[in-house]
């Protein structure tokens, strides 16, 4: 027998060998549709399925961070030992008491009272109302964003960082390494970040030659602005201008539409808390040495407020847990506003769940989104979700509904850099931030409202008559949601 034979059956052998052993591995703490998706890219493509689920299936921190999350956790367990519990005083319905104790339970951190919540739903608006906060520091700014970019948009917030750094205030700004490196201008921000008073570090990096390496996919998506632990800012909006400087986007004319908000009060600590633990992650400066003077307070009045932090550092999911109990839980109406809808079939059961027992759910999304397989993912879960009752509203392109919120009933409103996808469940570092209070509540209720005015509703009959060709790629790109 020549050689040939031999490195055929070899081939064989392995191929064999390939498909047998990851039966036994890959379904391990994994979504059995993940696990059958992997598999069957493997099976139809061994070797190349084997090596991109070396590179991509793992979504597990290192060491390291993990460690730092515990320590955060423990930190916080002791520190808020102390305050009287809101859970126990609160006097709303059960449910809402319900949810509070499961995001304390998973995230660890409590309700707290005594905040002030503003909404900011104009793109610019937001932008210059973080650059007129910074402008006012006296002791820190503390910056964390999945994608930041110095252009004409984002100008006024880059020079009120540098203005405060110069003035000798302590300014940190973290930025998602992959997420702002794939951005026109990158080269020009770190230039401009290096020749500045800033202390600035790249997120979750991919630097092989340095050492760092990871799954590439892995983000931090969180969207956090800190000044001086008076005021804070959070939601979905990004540090960049609305077309993302892309040629292609301001030629069609497509602009991101955001929504953000503007927190004073005691909640304004629990994001500085999440901004500690990601930047002792980035650096060598522990949690004791920027925490020290750090104590928790909670006061009566305002509105009631909880900070949920999400992402491979937890291993509970704790948005989608927190996602589903509140679809379970409702009892008259949910709007959810989401760029991004790519349910995993606990949600999927819950928001259905939730429309044939009686409750008004609407869900808006993007007329025509900016990630094609997404989109189409997205769009493969409309007959479902129609069916079931859910009203889908579609936001007029060439626009992309970026604003990720939730209204609940009259009680609940919900804020932060989640969209409601298995990427943000699992591999995405994410902030929400549950408000509980009518009056913010009402607030949300007249931006759904602005979406709802100039949205399209997407109704059962015309979505099961569309193209055959349409309907293919909607269920091929299905598929590659569940690959993670």
């Amino acid at each position: 027998m020549d050689t040939s034979f031999w490195l055929s059956a070899l081939i064989l052998l392995l191929d064999l060998a390939i498909r047998i052993v990851v039966l036994g591995i890959i379904p391990g703490n994994r979504r059995p549709t993940t696990a059958m998706a992997w598999l069957l890219c493997i099976f139809f493509l061994p070797y190349v399925g084997l090596v991109l689920f070396l590179m991509f299936g793992n979504f597990r921190l290192s060491r390291r961070r993990r460690e730092t999350q515990q320590a955060v956790n423990a930190r916080v367990v002791e520190g808020t030992a102390d305050i009287a519990s809101q859970v126990q005083s609160y006097e709303g319905p059960t449910w809402v008491k319900s949810v509070m104790q499961l995001n304390q339970n998973l995230g660890f951190f409590p309700a707290l009272g005594g905040n002030s919540v503003q909404l900011l739903p104009g793109y610019q608006e937001s932008l210059d109302a973080m650059a007129d906060a910074v402008g006012q520091a006296k002791e820190y700014v503390n910056a964390e964003f999945y994608i930041m970019s110095t252009d004409g948009s984002t100008e006024k917030l880059f020079s009120a960082l540098e203005a405060a750094a110069a003035r000798g205030v302590r300014v940190r700004v973290l930025f998602d390494h992959i997420g702002s490196l794939r951005v026109p201008g990158y080269r020009h921000m770190i230039k401009r970040l290096k020749s500045s008073g800033i202390e600035w570090r790249r997120m979750l990096p991919l630097l092989p030659v340095k050492g760092q390496w990871r799954r590439p996919d892995l983000r931090n998506h969180r969207k956090i602005l800190v000044v001086d632990g008076r005021v804070g800012f959070t939601g979905s909006q990004n540090v960049i201008e609305p077309s993302y400087r892309r040629k292609g986007n301001r030629k069609v004319g497509r602009k991101w539409v955001e929504l953000m908000s503007r927190l004073e009060g005691p909640i304004v600590g629990t994001l500085n808390v999440m901004f500690a633990t990601d930047w002792s992650s980035e650096t060598e400066e522990t949690l004791e040495s920027q925490l020290a003077s750090y104590h928790w307070d909670s006061f009566s009045g305002g509105s009631l407020c909880q900070v949920i932090p999400s992402g491979p550092g937890f291993v509970t999911e704790n948005n989608l847990r927190l996602f589903n109990t509140l679809l379970y839980s409702a009892e008259d109406r949910i709007t959810i506003s989401s760029p991004y809808f790519v349910p995993d079939d606990s949600l999927l059961y819950a928001i259905t769940t939730a429309a044939q027992r009686g409750v008004n759910v609407e869900l808006f999304v993007s007329e025509q989104g900016d990630q094609f397989l997404v989109h189409h993912a997205q769009r493969s879960y409309y007959e479902a979700l129609l069916k079931a009752g859910v009203r889908i509203y579609l936001y007029p392109k060439p626009a992309v509904l970026h604003a990720k919120h939730i209204t609940v009933d009259s009680e609940v409103a919900i804020i932060g850099s989640s969209n409601m996808d298995m990427r943000s469940f699992s591999l995405n570092l994410e902030v929400t931030v549950m408000m509980i209070d009518d009056g913010v509540v009402q607030r949300m209720r007249q931006v759904e409202d602005d979406y709802r005015a100039v949205s399209r509703e997407l109704l059962l009959e015309e979505w099961v008559n569309r193209p055959i060709m349409a309907r293919y790629v909607d269920n091929v790109a299905r598929l590659t949601a569940t690959i993670q």
